[in-house]
């Protein structure tokens, strides 16, 4: 195996001006990031606290306080960090650097003297390490480890790097296959990706061999996690714990071994992203090949229409091939956004397209449905189906909001959200040898190291609104280099003009390949096609069987109460209705709509009989439909993906 990793584009070399994302990426700087550091600080009348802060000051203080909130509550100033720093390394901001810098005068003064760091360990003073099932401290110091490297990277400022390599450090001469050493793994991965980062930054392979550790290990018998008192003994931190078999943690087999992707969606995916980085990092093309069959499975078989995961709201995890269901799925934020970093280090390793495919289904739909327009209210579960007074009088459903939430007491989803919309350059373009790869269509002007030397591009497009995508050429001198640009895997056709002139294209696993001598001024033209389409599910998933959703490009459409009324699981749509776009400037900041005919249940004539042999009647109607990552913007209400299809 001989793969040369393709690498991202610096964020501060890319310049983002695009009418629809930036409706959600200005608000980072601006909203989203001042807002959660009062979150963090419990300083939001009406929102859950968060302790986060108080942890911290009550640590370094000694004021006997008791430590409050989750295990892993020390994530929520780590994730928050984090976001600050990609927001830093485009753009400089006196004041957020400030905060942060606060942030980590805290963090390093709650470091121990031997280099570990976690307020819950510390202030109960219960023995650490001695609970890694469940404990999440390796889960907690990944993210760290993640904040303290990006700042680094951002800012040049080495203390929190500081602070962060003497916890790996300490980490190190805890775990390991050596005798005299704690033989575990983490409960919950996400240390394992973090410290690929942290040895990228330092160059100190023991970061790596320490993730490559616990990535190897994971899976192999005896398991480990059946030598710790929780499980021997039945004394839970959490109780459901008790209920979930090793599948649920990866650890029923050796990952080798694994071609399902089982339990916890959040745990698998972090983990699957480490997996992917050691097999670029060691070469191992068997551990890659394990990647693509996992990859294969949740995409084919276990992901819902919008990029989401994690059927069941039950731990939070999948269940089996083809269970979807609609109104009672977890689908899980994170879970999301751990697909989207799993795809796209697939794609930087094999240069295959239908990863990207997937992190643009997963960034168009569900990452932003987890976030209001307001930038501060989100929702932490993603369903496809509600209606409200079901889900908030079903215990069964008691995991749906109808509302976004200011804040969660397990608030892992709004920071990363926030670090996502904060570093979205690093899904939009990568560079290789002389090849600069477009992968979002985003409205944007960029930067780029190539062997030719420096290149500049701006990208305009207003997509997936339309299909009309151009390039130009830009800078002083430009040179030969080969252009790679994606073609979406449902684009019916795909037209190439450079400078007014169709052209013929090279295209390989979803890339078009342009190579020429580029010019300054040199205009590349694609035309897409993004035309609304009705999509039928596999028939293997009961829940859509007789169903159609609407979509166009990459992006999923539905139906909500606002626009068309209550009772929205009458509706029958023939898949030959036509479809006529509807641009309205006055909703959400400018919205493309769909506007088609289709019947619904007369409810005026229904009755009010629980049960009788009277068909009911059917009534046209015209309906409207709305980008699914935007429902819920005008208040509560019923909302519908997939539709009743008439035959």
């Amino acid at each position: 195996m001989e793969r040369q990793r393709l690498k991202s584009v610096a964020l501060n070399k890319i310049d983002i001006h695009d009418l629809f994302w930036n409706k959600y990426i200005d608000l980072v700087e601006d909203v989203i990031l001042p807002f959660q550091w009062e979150l963090i600080n419990d300083q939001v009348e009406g929102a859950e606290k968060s302790y986060c802060i108080r942890n911290f000051r009550t640590l370094i203080e000694k004021n006997g306080e008791p430590h409050r909130g989750m295990v892993f509550q020390d994530t929520d100033v780590a994730k928050w960090l984090e976001a600050v720093a990609y927001s830093l390394a485009k753009k400089k901001n006196g004041h957020l650097e400030e905060l942060a810098d606060q942030a980590i005068d805290l963090i390093e003064g709650a470091q121990c003297e031997d280099g570990y760091l976690n307020t819950y360990f510390t202030i109960t003073g219960k023995e650490r390490w001695t609970n890694l099932l469940e404990g999440h401290e390796l889960y907690t110091a990944g993210h760290m480890i993640e904040a303290g490297v990006a700042y680094y990277e951002a800012t040049g400022k080495e203390k929190i790097l500081k602070v962060v390599r003497r916890f790996a450090d300490y980490m190190c001469t805890v775990f390991g296959a050596e005798e005299g050493k704690n033989h575990g793994y983490p409960g919950h991965p996400e240390v394992e990706l973090a410290l690929v980062r942290l040895y990228h930054v330092t160059g100190e392979k023991r970061y790596l061999e320490l993730s490559d550790y616990f990535v190897r290990t994971r899976g192999e018998k005896p398991c480990y996690f059946d030598t710790e008192n929780c499980r021997k003994e039945g004394n839970y931190m959490f109780p459901e714990f008790a209920d979930f078999e090793n599948d649920y943690l990866q650890v029923h087999m050796p990952l080798r071994e694994q071609t399902k992707a089982e339990g916890h969606a959040v745990r698998a995916v972090y983990l699957y992203c480490a997996m992917a980085d050691l097999a670029s990092e060691y070469q191992d093309e068997k551990l890659l090949e394990q990647c693509d069959k996992l990859w294969e499975n949740i995409t084919q078989k276990r992901m819902y229409i919008t990029g989401s995961i994690g059927s069941a709201s039950f731990g939070e995890r999948f269940t089996c091939d083809y269970d979807l269901p609609n109104n009672t799925n977890y689908s899980e934020s994170c879970a999301t956004i751990g697909l989207a970093m799993f795809s796209n280090r697939m794609f930087q390793i094999t240069r295959d397209g239908k990863y990207m495919d997937t992190v643009e289904l997963a960034l168009y739909n569900t990452l932003l449905s987890g976030i209001a327009m307001d930038g501060k209210h989100f929702f932490y579960v993603n369903p496809l189906e509600v209606i409200p007074e079901v889900a908030e009088k079903n215990p069964t459903m008691r995991h749906v909001k109808t509302t976004r939430q200011k804040w969660f007491g397990v608030a892992c989803c709004p920071p990363n959200i926030t670090r996502t919309l904060a570093s979205m350059g690093n899904y939009m373009y990568a560079v290789g040898e002389n090849t600069l790869y477009s992968n979002l269509f985003i409205s944007s002007e960029i930067s780029a190291p190539l062997e030719c030397g420096e290149i500049s591009v701006k990208l305009s497009a207003d997509y997936p609104d339309n299909g009309e995508i151009r390039y130009e050429i830009t800078g002083k001198e430009a040179g030969e280099f080969v252009l790679a640009i994606r073609r979406p895997h449902y684009c019916g056709f795909c037209i190439v003009k450079i400078n007014g002139e169709e052209v013929s294209y090279e295209e390989e696993r979803g890339y078009i390949y342009l190579e020429r001598s580029w010019q300054p001024g040199d205009i590349v033209e694609l035309s897409l096609d993004v035309a609304f389409r009705f999509i039928h599910c596999n028939p293997r998933v009961y829940e859509n069987i007789g169903k159609i959703a609407l979509v166009r490009g990459p992006r999923v459409y539905c139906l909500e109460e606002a626009d068309n009324g209550n009772y929205l699981k009458s509706v029958l749509v023939s898949p030959e209705t036509e479809i006529a776009e509807v641009y309205r400037e006055d909703l959400l900041g400018g919205t493309l709509c769909a506007s088609f005919r289709g019947k619904r249940i007369d409810y005026s004539n229904a009755g009010t009989n629980l049960y009788g042999t009277e068909k009911p009647a059917y009534e046209e109607d015209t309906l409207t439909a709305v980008p699914y990552c935007e429902w819920n913007n005008r208040g509560k209400g019923e909302m519908i993906v997939w539709l009743r299809e008439q035959e």
